[in-house]
């Protein structure tokens, strides 16, 4: 059930009761109340299990935007192998699919103590337990010359807006010979192989479109990433001397851009590199709300009890997903799905008096290095004193041949159309 403005005036509600708000108000007073905000992988997942394993707890998700596009299968969109409304999906049609109270409105407070949120336009709510997957933010700043008012001029297409229709767009007016740099970021981010396929995946969509003569740099503030060595093997084979990757060894690291020239300064570089289109993707941080509401700690991001992933700063309160500090696992959407699922499994049996579950949490990441062929890693986890550690692990094989590559890519579409279904409801195929 959606919530507008009105209805919550019309019943008079200056702190919400839940019973009011949708079908528990006609079986009585519920068991317990549990708040989920944020309606990405993490935070409908929780929604939608915490509702199934503990059907007497009322679960109200909360989501600022209408509307969003998913991380995954972004880079797809950027290179017109998918329409951007395929990796779309409506906050609404979520929570009606999970049968979960659904408000699409911001948080403006979150009292970790007092367990209560306050919204922009709906009032506030208390709760039993505060699920928080707020997703991450742009620590502007470090860039010099880049900011929130002027990053769409370099758009890092990180966050499920509207920069993943601008850079799509930008990208018709590279000319064959121009150079595409992407600024990739230190440790730790979001999805920690995106800026490599959106490099493969920018050669592919300018080879297809016959500008293979195109430079793609990406400059890089680490001297390592996620899959390398499956990716240069790719590279070399598939687009060869179109991606030049810069690590920070090698004065990789984005420090200045001028956003009205398209001028890229590395680090220790005595000349920019000229641009026909930057990507920069600055360093992140645990989203605003996590922040302000005291669950982050001196490194931005949130420390939690890999075994339910309550915060470590504000009992009651769980944070997932990206948000989260859960090394080794990655900021990935199936580990955001993973650990809502052990979040959801924890919080039903704390309220309802059952044995804590054994935590355990999955993630593997598929990344298309052309239209057809993709390369995965994947890792199985567990949590041994009071720590997260690999069980164990795998990844996509060096010797794998062209025919292995395409079933991964099969795997990596199947796989989108699974957690999609699982996470919203409703999956989208193209």
């Amino acid at each position: 059930m959606t919530l507008s403005r009105r209805d919550l005036l019309k019943a008079g509600l200056a702190t919400a009761t839940w019973p009011s708000l949708g079908r528990a108000a006609n079986r009585g007073k519920p068991k317990s109340r549990v708040i989920v905000i944020g309606a990405g992988f993490g935070g409908a997942t929780c929604a939608k299990y915490l509702r199934t394993l503990s059907p007497t707890t009322e679960v109200l998700l909360i989501e600022r935007r209408s509307s969003f596009l998913t991380g995954p299968f972004s880079n797809l969109v950027l290179a017109g192998l998918r329409s951007a409304e395929s990796v779309t999906f409506n906050t609404e049609t979520i929570g009606a699919a999970h049968g979960v109270k659904t408000l699409v409105d911001e948080v403006i407070v979150l009292d970790p103590v007092k367990l209560s949120v306050t919204t922009a336009n709906s009032g506030s709510f208390t709760a039993d337990r505060i699920v928080v997957a707020p997703g991450v933010a742009m620590r502007w700043g470090m860039i010099e010359g880049l900011d929130a008012t002027n990053s769409a001029t370099m758009p890092h297409a990180w966050t499920g807006d509207g920069q993943v229709l601008e850079l799509r767009d930008r990208l018709d007016a590279v000319p064959d010979g121009g150079t595409v740099l992407i600024g990739a970021p230190a440790n730790p981010y979001r999805c920690p192989p995106g800026p490599y396929e959106r490099a493969s995946l920018i050669a592919f969509l300018l080879s297809r479109s016959g500008r293979k003569n195109c430079k793609i740099i990406i400059a890089d503030a680490k001297d390592d990433f996620t899959k390398r060595a499956l990716f240069m093997l790719e590279w070399d084979a598939l687009y060869p001397d179109m991606i030049e990757w810069l690590p920070r060894a090698q004065g990789g690291e984005v420090v200045r851009v001028d956003t009205s020239t398209g001028e890229v300064w590395l680090r220790g570089a005595e000349k920019p590199i000229v641009t026909h289109l930057a990507s920069i993707v600055p360093p992140q941080q645990a989203a605003e709300l996590a922040t302000s509401s005291d669950l982050a700690d001196e490194s931005g991001w949130c420390p939690i009890n890999p075994a339910d992933f309550e915060s470590k700063k504000h009992p009651g309160v769980h944070v997932l997903g990206d948000a989260t500090i859960a090394a080794p696992v990655p900021k990935s959407a199936f580990a955001a799905n993973s650990q809502a699922k052990l979040c959801a499994s924890a919080v039903a049996a704390r309220l309802n008096g059952w044995p804590a579950p054994e935590p355990r949490l999955l993630n593997t990441c598929y990344s298309f290095v052309s239209d057809t062929q993709a390369i995965s890693v994947s890792a199985f986890y567990g949590a041994v004193d009071g720590r997260i550690s690999v069980l164990s692990d795998g990844v996509s094989p060096l010797t794998g041949d062209t025919a292995l590559r395409e079933l991964e890519a099969e795997q990596a579409k199947a796989w989108y159309v699974s957690i999609t279904a699982d996470s919203f409801g409703l999956p989208h195929a193209e």
